[in-house]
């Protein structure tokens, strides 16, 4: 039985080639703009999240920025040895760990804002104001509405 060959797809009209694409992209402008303050976008996303809620805990924490609790135990362990922020242990529950930024990591996540906001600023550069409203808005849809078929999905604190 001889098979077909299946229709050419050009890979360009793909949505999700498309938002991989956009994601490298991302992380390239946002490593161009902090890079020389050695914080990845993973790293900044927990630390702002620490710094939004003081005392959050890592399983929280892991579920807020909708990653995987083991690849959120690596990030927290180099953060801690960084010394961008600790664990401590809960009052409430001994066997529960309170994050909390460091001195240094409030001086480096005061430093890191503005050039993160240049990355973001850079990102949505060709599109109009109009037009960064709705790709947000039409962007959080879509990651709000397919949550659930992430690996990590977020459970994010409002």
């Amino acid at each position: 039985m001889k098979r077909s060959l299946p229709s050419a797809i050009d890979i360009d009209d793909q949505p999700g080639h498309n938002i991989r694409r956009l994601h490298q992209i991302s992380v390239g402008i946002f490593l161009q703009e902090l890079g020389e303050l050695g914080i990845t976008p993973v790293q900044y996303a927990a630390l702002q999240t620490v710094s939004n809620h003081p005392g959050i805990d890592q399983r929280t924490l892991a579920r807020t920025i909708a990653l995987d609790a083991s690849t959120t135990g690596g990030v927290v362990d180099r953060m801690e040895s960084r010394g961008w922020l600790e664990r401590r242990t809960s009052p409430e529950d001994r066997r529960s760990r309170q994050l909390v930024l460091t001195d240094t990591g409030m001086a480096l996540l005061a430093e890191a804002v503005p050039a993160m906001l240049q990355a973001q600023e850079h990102i949505l550069a060709p599109l109009s104001e109009r037009q960064r409203g709705e790709f947000m808005k039409l962007l959080r849809l879509l990651v709000n509405t397919n949550n659930e078929h992430s690996r990590a999905p977020s459970e994010a604190m409002r």
